[in-house]
């Protein structure tokens, strides 16, 4: 274990607190950096003298040579707290470092006028810039890893919207597509369908990457890894968006389709939808009409189509 060196600072802080206090507040608050219209003033002058106080019962506990103790950890939970607030609030990197480096002025300046030993003075600046920067750093480490899981989580939720499972009737399903569909975006897309085929006791899916701009073996794969997943829950997927150019490149790559249904229009994966349940759309008479909406029948399967 290393033996903490000896330093004024703590009994410093804690003789002229009120003073320090009132010109860092005066700073944040005069800087450009510092937003007013996204933090109240109390709410400032609050986590300013809460961090104030921890930080000279840590430099009077373990000395300020290493901010990364277990001594200095209720330090770095106030800045981890302030850097996550502030983050979310829509402070910019700058302007949350700000908070710990415009602390340099005012406590270098009480250094400066309490210490009267040249070397004394140098040794508690630099120990002071020392912690004061590590602090600083560990701000910025703070605010990018809650910026960052604020960014994934965004980046779920559009895809969560960007693969809409809808109903097209009772018991089909259809997942359009669009975009490129990568490992991640697949992951979600098997996700909602499944929930939904659980949800409704759907038998049939129909995937349709009409939006899908080019199919890959890679994405070949995701689709049938989706197919496959969606048998086991029982229900059976049709794929449909099927285009020229699209055929051509899954026959070039010789990925197999053969046991999936495709169709070149979701129209079409939707009529193979309804004969597999025994049910066919027809064309009604003026005369019908007025008495209700036109609805699917229960026929046969070898009825004929009628429109």
């Amino acid at each position: 274990m290393t033996q903490m060196s000896a330093t004024r600072i703590p009994g410093l802080i804690r003789k002229h607190e009120p003073q320090i206090l009132a010109e860092w507040i005066a700073l944040l608050l005069q800087s450009a950096a510092m937003r007013r219209d996204l933090i109240k003033d109390e709410d400032l002058r609050k986590q300013s003298k809460g961090f104030l106080a921890a930080f000279a019962h840590a430099a009077e506990v373990d000395g300020i040579d290493n901010v990364r103790s277990s001594s200095w950890a209720p330090v770095r939970d106030i800045l981890a707290r302030l850097s996550e607030a502030w983050a979310k609030l829509g402070f910019s990197p700058t302007e949350t470092a700000m908070f710990v480096f415009s602390l340099k002025q005012p406590l270098f300046s009480l250094i400066r006028q309490e210490e009267k030993d040249a070397a004394m003075l140098a040794s508690e600046t630099w120990a002071a810039t020392v912690a004061l920067d590590s602090l600083g750093l560990f701000t910025m480490e703070s605010y990018q890893k809650t910026r960052e899981e604020v960014i994934g989580r965004q980046q779920q939720e559009m895809l969560e919207l960007s693969t809409p499972v809808v109903t097209l009737w009772d018991g089909v399903l259809a997942l359009p597509l669009i975009g490129t569909l990568d490992s991640a975006r697949t992951q979600v897309v098997m996700e909602s369908l499944l929930q939904r085929i659980v949800e409704t006791g759907s038998s049939i899916a129909i995937l349709d990457i009409t939006g899908v701009p080019t199919v890959d073996t890679l994405v070949a794969q995701h689709l049938l890894k989706t197919v496959a997943a969606a048998r086991l829950m029982g229900a059976d997927c049709i794929i449909s968006g099927i285009r020229p150019q699209i055929a051509q490149t899954i026959v070039h790559l010789g990925v197999d389709l053969n046991s999936v249904t495709t169709k070149a229009t979701l129209a079409g994966a939707f009529d193979v939808a309804l004969k597999r349940l025994k049910l066919t759309v027809k064309r009604i008479s003026a005369t019908d009409a007025v008495a209700g909406p036109s609805t699917a029948t229960q026929t046969p399967l070898s009825a004929p189509r009628e429109y």
